[in-house]
């Protein structure tokens, strides 16, 4: 009960005082005129309040990730909370905040042209084929559950589920963001936090003990923490899918102080609701062993049906079953709108990207693929997202340490987190089925040699920029 209750304040902690620390590297000016209102164009370019921009963000880069990450993350036990309060402030948090950020900076930019502009132009086009390519798995993922669940539920077969699913996804994709997703987010928002706040005040008040810190790896698979842990809860750590929505709502801000609360402060929020989720996994099942065996018979989803019906009653069973179909959709939906906005930006030479015709062809384009993985295995779809997942999100991180080098500001606020998640990943694909399969000694040997050669590569970046004068952009 004390570790949760202390990593709850952390996260508070972490939001009040290191946001304003990266906030201070990244340097803002309010009276620079925002994307929103110099490229305003009524469909992307919109201006919108914080707030709604904040839930918008929250619902972008939540959904069910930090419901169903958490609760198959708490199989390793309360090891999970250390990762889901550092990983929220020293590196989700500061991803999603550059990611943001940078977009705005370049008028509205998509994650790959950033990369671009930082990383080279070969790094640009090799990001763009994989955030593409990890926005259609997330979509596809994140819509099989609901679709099954509509059908058990309604004389609907599961096919016209998902294809009433998907024709939502391509109005969502199409219209102008303050149509559908300005309107229906704020609402969603609200039934993805009262179910954390609901779950979470039936477990203070409970007479389960939610368990205290142990270090010692409590996965009845015995599976590694590292890097599993890191790939397994990482929304409500980090994710990189985050950077590909950040966008989205960056189009919409009025002014660039509304960054610190809108990006770093949904992700800490995201923390937040990762660490109910974890805590019920953990105390709910009497165990991570009671734990795995209610994933391997109901999975995730049964897991948290399970959960709110009981601790909330039919109450909790009705915000279950509105979470389990509503919360994948919005991640599906924005999943669809920004592999859109990335696709239609990297054929810009080609297409114009404004033009009607373009935006509904490369929707319906990019939907097929996302319809159809959506009727294979989940768990195949799975085990590829979360690796995709943790490489765009290491990416990311160091195009805000190269950002930070070439305005020779506090890089070691992104390099650090990005050395880490450049460990995770490279260790993860040697290490993993869906890898090279190698043995775990090995990959960490190599997922460590490689983040410190990275590393030490940018440490001459730093001392080159020294010897410059520093990158002022426009």
């Amino acid at each position: 009960m004390l570790t949760f209750l202390s990593s709850i304040v952390l996260l508070i902690v972490g939001y009040l005082t290191y946001s304003k620390v990266v906030e201070k590297a990244f340097v803002i000016d309010d009276a620079r005129k925002t994307p929103a209102y110099s490229q305003e164009d009524g469909m992307d370019y919109v201006p919108m309040s914080w707030w709604k921009g904040w839930l918008i963000q929250l619902l972008n880069i939540a959904g069910l990730g930090p419901i169903f990450g958490a609760i198959a993350g708490a199989s390793y036990g309360p090891v999970a909370f250390i990762w889901i309060v550092f990983g929220s402030i020293f590196a989700g948090a500061v991803h999603d905040y550059f990611s943001g950020m940078l977009s705005l900076k370049h008028g509205g930019a998509q994650f790959p042209r950033i990369v671009g502009e930082y990383l080279g132009d070969i790094a640009r086009r090799f990001i763009n084929v994989i955030s593409i390519v990890l926005m259609v798995l997330v979509a596809a993922a994140f819509t099989a559950g609901p679709a099954q669940l509509i059908s058990s539920i309604t004389p609907l077969s599961f096919i016209v589920s998902l294809i009433l699913i998907f024709g939502y996804f391509v109005l969502a994709a199409i219209l102008p963001i303050n149509k559908i997703i300005g309107r229906l987010y704020p609402v969603f928002g609200v039934v993805l936090i009262v179910m954390a706040v609901g779950i979470g005040g039936a477990l203070l008040f409970g007479p389960e003990k939610i368990p205290n810190l142990t270090l010692q790896n409590l996965h009845p698979g015995e599976l590694p923490i590292w890097p599993l842990l890191m790939v397994t809860i990482s929304c409500g750590a980090i994710s990189g899918f985050h950077c590909t929505q950040s966008p989205i709502v960056s189009r919409t801000m009025k002014k660039e102080s509304e960054g610190r609360k809108v990006f770093y402060g949904a992700m800490i929020a995201e923390g937040v609701i990762a660490m109910v989720w974890a805590a019920a996994g953990m105390t709910f099942f009497g165990g991570t062993s009671g734990l795995q065996g209610a994933l391997a018979a109901g999975g995730p989803a049964g897991a948290v049906n399970e959960i709110s019906s009981t601790l909330l009653g039919s109450f909790g069973g009705l915000l279950a079953i509105l979470g389990v179909i509503i919360l994948p959709i919005t991640t599906g939906d924005t999943a669809l709108r920004s592999a859109r906005m990335i696709f239609t930006e990297a054929t810009s030479k080609w297409f114009n990207p404004d033009k009607k015709w373009v935006i509904l062809a490369s929707t319906l384009l990019l939907g097929v693929p996302m319809f159809y993985l959506s009727t294979i295995d989940y768990s195949f779809l799975w085990r590829y997202v979360g690796g995709t997942n943790q490489l765009v999100a290491a990416v990311m991180l160091w195009t805000a340490t190269s950002y930070l080098i070439r305005g020779k500001r506090s890089h070691w606020i992104a390099g650090i987190p990005a050395m880490f998640m450049t460990a995770v990943v490279v260790t993860y694909w040697m290490y993993a089925p869906e890898g090279l399969h190698l043995g775990y000694g090995l990959s960490v040997s190599t997922g460590i040699i490689v983040s410190v050669a990275i590393g030490v590569f940018y440490v001459l970046k730093v001392i080159e920029s020294k010897r410059l004068p520093a990158f002022v952009s426009e």
